[in-house]
């Protein structure tokens, strides 16, 4: 009995080391992990300078050159082509005949047309002279008069539709495209031809809202082509979107006339430059201070080790960088990396 009490007793003291250790440790780890976390608490952020700097007033907008003229030629009537007259890359004028369609069967209508009408011109005029005669009645002169009148339609409508065998342009430009051959057979509406006036161009590019307020319908704008480093083209501005995309941009069309080469050609990528060659000296910092959108006007900067959310205006836009109006001072530092882990006095470490 004395021998059990022993081995309990051994076995409780056992179990309580065990439970003093297991608390101990837990008590380490839990030390530790508290002073990980108090590490761990800034967030890694990168920062820039807001700093006053002389800014090129220009500012360049990308798009693609279109042609002003683009008009596909159809045939307006059936029937087997007999000849095509033009070839890819042709110039053409308006009017100008491009391709001739076969008309035998028309020109049997023409011929019917024609045979109806002088049958009834002369059956009109026979009768107009017997009734000088009194052989005929006024009503039946007038009834030959109609049919007459009846077969001249007839006989201007049948012209017309023989006409249709040519297949026209109605605009001047260069065969861009040809997708008829003799032998082929078009019904009416069968695309034949693509048509491209490239003497005059548009560049359609997207303005920013700090920038559009600058300009104006007619104003003069230079336009640069990327594969023309030596040469320079004007533009005019013929429109400015009245409403912004979703991202605060406004579609601005500028007409070009090409150089009597048409060195530029429709879908070749082209710059426009708008405000000039003068420079202004202007707040800015990164384009990746701002949290969101540049509209939100929203940035972070450090102090005293930590980021603090400003409220700032923004202006123009000058690649990169962009102007601050309001809410920050030349040295400022701003945050322009981790902003998405950020609060409003959040600890952060700035790393290189």
């Amino acid at each position: 009995m004395k021998r059990a009490i022993i081995i309990i007793l051994v076995i409780g003291l056992a179990l309580a080391g065990i439970v003093y250790k297991l608390n101990k440790n837990k008590a380490e780890v839990a030390q530790e992990t508290a002073i990980v976390a108090e590490k761990n608490a800034a967030v890694t952020v990168r920062i820039d300078t807001a700093r006053t700097q002389s800014m090129n007033l220009a500012y360049q907008a990308n798009g693609t050159f279109m042609p002003k003229q683009e008009v596909t030629v159809a045939a307006e009537t059936g029937g087997r082509v007999v000849r095509v007259l033009v070839d890819e890359g042709s110039r053409v004028g308006v009017g100008q005949t491009l391709a001739i369609v076969e008309g035998d069967k028309l020109n049997v209508n023409v011929s019917n047309a024609q045979a109806a009408y002088d049958n009834a011109r002369t059956n009109l005029q026979r009768y107009e002279s017997a009734l000088a005669t009194g052989g005929v009645t006024q009503a039946q002169v007038d009834q030959m008069r109609l049919q007459f009148e009846n077969a001249k339609n007839n006989l201007k409508s049948a012209k017309l539709t023989a006409g249709d065998v040519t297949i026209k342009t109605s605009v001047a430009g260069i065969v861009n495209a040809r997708k008829i051959e003799p032998g082929a057979y078009v019904s009416p509406g069968t695309p034949a031809f693509d048509i491209v006036n490239v003497s005059t161009l548009k560049l359609r590019v997207n303005v920013d809202e700090k920038n559009v307020a600058t300009l104006r319908v007619g104003q003069n704008v230079e336009v640069l082509a990327s594969v023309y480093s030596d040469k320079k083209f004007s533009g005019r501005i013929t429109f400015i979107a009245p409403k912004s995309d979703g991202s605060l941009n406004f579609p601005v069309e500028i007409e070009i006339a090409n150089n009597p080469n048409n060195d530029l050609r429709a879908g070749m990528y082209g710059t426009a430059v708008f405000g000039g060659s003068g420079t202004a000296n202007a707040l800015v910092v990164p384009r990746t201070a701002f949290v969101g959108s540049i509209s939100d006007n929203k940035v972070f900067i450090l102090k005293n080790g930590k980021a603090i959310e400003t409220k700032v205006q923004s202006g123009r836009s000058f690649g990169d960088l962009i102007e601050v109006i309001s809410g920050l001072q030349a040295g400022d530092q701003v945050i322009i990396s981790g902003q998405i882990n950020l609060m409003d006095q959040t600890p952060v470490e700035v790393i290189k």
